[in-house]
């Protein structure tokens, strides 16, 4: 029980903030109300704790063992939410509002996790504190997987819920616009600390 109440506020802290996730949750509440974001939503909190569960099971242990294969996700990753901020910079309101844009599937939103930098760093974190020497390992990963599930749904609904409740009021296209570009920035910058870590794997190798 401890165990849990320890990880539950580890998660919630940590799904709770921003993120690429909740970025992208809330511009495609923003962009395409809540309704048409819920696939976008599930494939979010169903798919970054089964990411957790794989983590702790084995991938952790591959990536141990093949760390330039982990590094090559991460630049994947990079490349992928750069070319996603561009996307949601120059997305056209009008456009939008007549169907010429779609917002995430479920499985595209489940995958994104695997391509997540913040993601990895919350699964390998999790798993790294929260599980014991000597301890029944397979539960300790399945209590850690629990918590992220419970917290999913509200932490990333809320900002969700958010972006909807901004759709109302950015009602002329250029608002969207700038709500879009502001979106596009932060999603930036939640990406330097994982090029920060590339750079330094790839050019500044441990002396």
């Amino acid at each position: 029980m401890e165990l849990f109440l320890a990880v539950l506020f580890f998660a919630f802290s940590t799904t709770i903030t921003p993120g690429p996730n909740n970025v992208m949750i809330m511009s495609s509440g923003v962009n395409y109300g809540i309704k048409a974001s819920v696939p976008h939503w599930l494939g979010i909190c169903l798919g970054f704790p089964l990411m957790v569960l794989l983590v702790g099971l084995g991938f952790g242990v591959v990536f141990e063992r093949y760390p330039h294969l982990h590094q090559l996700i991460k630049v994947v990753g990079v490349v992928y939410l750069i070319w996603l901020a561009w996307h949601i910079a120059s997305a056209e309101p009008k456009a939008i509002e007549k169907g010429k844009s779609k917002p995430f599937s479920f499985i595209q939103a489940a995958l994104f996790q695997w391509v997540n930098g913040k993601a990895w760093v919350m699964a390998s974190g999790a798993v790294a504190a929260f599980t014991t020497v000597g301890g029944v390992y397979w539960l300790e990963v399945s209590v850690i997987t629990a918590a992220f599930l419970l917290v999913a749904f509200p932490c990333v609904g809320a900002w969700l819920v958010f972006g909807a409740a901004l759709r109302a009021v950015l009602t002329k296209p250029l608002f969207q616009r700038i709500f879009n570009i502001c979106m596009a920035i932060i999603l930036l910058l939640s990406v330097v600390p994982v090029v920060l870590e590339i750079w330094h794997y790839y050019f500044m190798p441990a002396m």
